[in-house]
């Protein structure tokens, strides 16, 4: 073993069980492939950087891996208070995906992390250019990328807390194949304005998998074991992008287990019987055409918004409908809606816990990002100009999972974009009760839609 492979693991070692609790899950160390050799080690150190970032830990500079970083992402050490006047929701993004990638449901449950796949975009663009980037840039209602570049940092830190009241952490990874020329100038943008870290290793390897897989998962609390687990790049990857989510928060007023009790549950595929949480309260209700809405407010800032569509009507044709449905779901101050009263409402709400994975392709294609799939098209030069191939955009899946219970609500999401060389295969007094399909969205200190989603079974299915 080389002294330099000895200082790694020393360093390796070193990292105490002290420093392994009291580190933070969403800070990285980097690696960067030594040109030449020792390709299978290199995925190997991946592999054991994205371990310990699964446990909370992570790698300090100076601790022996200076010389295979590419590019390191620095967390704040405290949230910040951030105004988001003018960028609540530019162009719409945040409705009109929503709206498209909802309404695939057909009767299954779905959950969607618009503000997940908004930062995946975003650094998207940040490695296209030409019309591929353009195409982004239009659907993400940015006319240029030094203002999405901030947009998306304005809105990673005012969703960025982690505090006895509330954890919204997200992060963001970049992994390249080992023998891809890289831009240095491209990955320290990324790591200074996306939070974004980066990686090298052997494309395809069972290491790098592993390592991908234990990030992701690390990253959304193991919420999203399973679905990680279904991530695989292959030997024609050259890179790929993730972007992860992890939220929890307690209510402000929490239900009384003693009044939770069995209650029907009118599924699409029939009915089902489910745990309802009960809570009477004087507080605002509010109403549309086509639905009625409450919300359960969280602790210490945002809360969690319940659409129940009118009888006889889906939540997926009431988002394909548009209107003001989707209009109040996105809404950027809810409590400012015209129509709301302040009545007793008797609170009938199944505990849940939902999650979906799905491909965001079709989705991006009908949202007009259609470049980055053509090989006579797409440009990935900012981040490459040494592929032997042309490259586009290949796996594009989105996973995340919401759970609710008389204490408060806990998700987590995540987005994978790989980008494969051209020879790969190419979510007065009212009863409101949700006892049907119903429209569900999560905000935090922002007001952004952290998450969203239908519930046709409420016991997961």
């Amino acid at each position: 073993m080389s002294r330099r492979s000895e200082r790694l693991f020393e360093a390796l070692n070193e990292i105490s069980q002290q420093k392994v609790d009291e580190a933070a899950p969403i800070e990285a160390e980097v690696v960067r492939r030594k040109r030449g050799g020792r390709t299978r080690w290199l995925g190997a150190v991946a592999a054991v950087l994205a371990a310990a970032i699964a446990v909370g830990t992570f790698l300090r500079p100076g601790g022996g891996l200076d010389a295979y970083a590419i590019a390191q992402a620095r967390y704040p050490d405290t949230y910040m208070t951030v105004q988001l006047t003018g960028i609540s929701d530019p162009e719409g993004f945040f409705a009109r995906s929503a709206q498209v990638f909802l309404t695939q449901a057909e009767g299954e449950n779905r959950v969607y992390s618009p503000l997940n796949v908004y930062l995946a975009l975003s650094m998207l663009a940040q490695i296209t250019d030409g019309s591929s980037r353009e195409q982004i840039l239009e659907l993400l209602g940015s006319s240029s990328m030094d203002t999405l570049r901030g947009r998306a940092h304005t809105m990673w830190n005012a969703n960025y807390r982690d505090d006895e009241w509330m954890t919204s952490i997200l992060a963001s990874s970049l992994w390249l194949d080992q023998d891809v020329k890289f831009d240095q100038d491209t990955m320290d943008i990324l790591a200074q304005d996306f939070y974004a870290s980066s990686y090298a290793g052997e494309m395809g390897s069972a290491e790098l998998n592993k390592a991908l897989r234990d990030w992701l998962s690390g990253q959304t609390g193991g919420l999203l074991k399973k679905q990680a687990g279904n991530i695989k790049l292959n030997g024609d990857t050259a890179l790929a992008l993730a972007s992860t989510l992890y939220f929890k928060a307690p209510w402000t007023a929490g239900f009384d287990k003693a009044l939770t009790g069995a209650q029907t549950f009118h599924a699409p595929g029939g009915d089902v019987r489910a745990d309802f949480m009960r809570q009477r309260s004087v507080e605002k209700y509010y109403w549309g055409d086509g639905f009625t809405a409450v919300n359960q407010t969280f602790a210490k800032g945002g809360g969690m918004w319940f659409l129940l569509p009118d009888e006889g009507t889906s939540p997926e044709e009431l988002l394909a409908a548009g209107g003001e449905a989707a209009d109040f779901l996105f809404f950027a101050n809810k409590y400012q809606w015209d129509r709301q009263e302040y009545l007793y409402i008797n609170k009938s709400v199944p505990k849940f816990d939902v999650a979906s994975q799905f491909d965001l392709g079709d989705g991006l294609r009908s949202l007009g990002v259609t470049d980055v799939y053509d090989p006579a098209a797409s440009d990935f030069t900012p981040m490459t100009s040494g592929v032997d191939a042309p490259i586009i955009l290949d796996q594009t899946s989105h996973a995340a999972r919401v759970m609710i219970d008389e204490e408060g609500c806990t998700a987590a999401a995540f987005t994978e974009l790989a980008v494969c060389r051209l020879v790969c295969d190419p979510i007065n007094e009212v009863d409101f009760v949700l006892d049907r399909p119903f429209l569900f969205c999560v905000t935090g200190d922002s007001g952004l839609p952290l998450l969203v989603g239908i519930v046709n079974y409420p016991g997961g299915r």
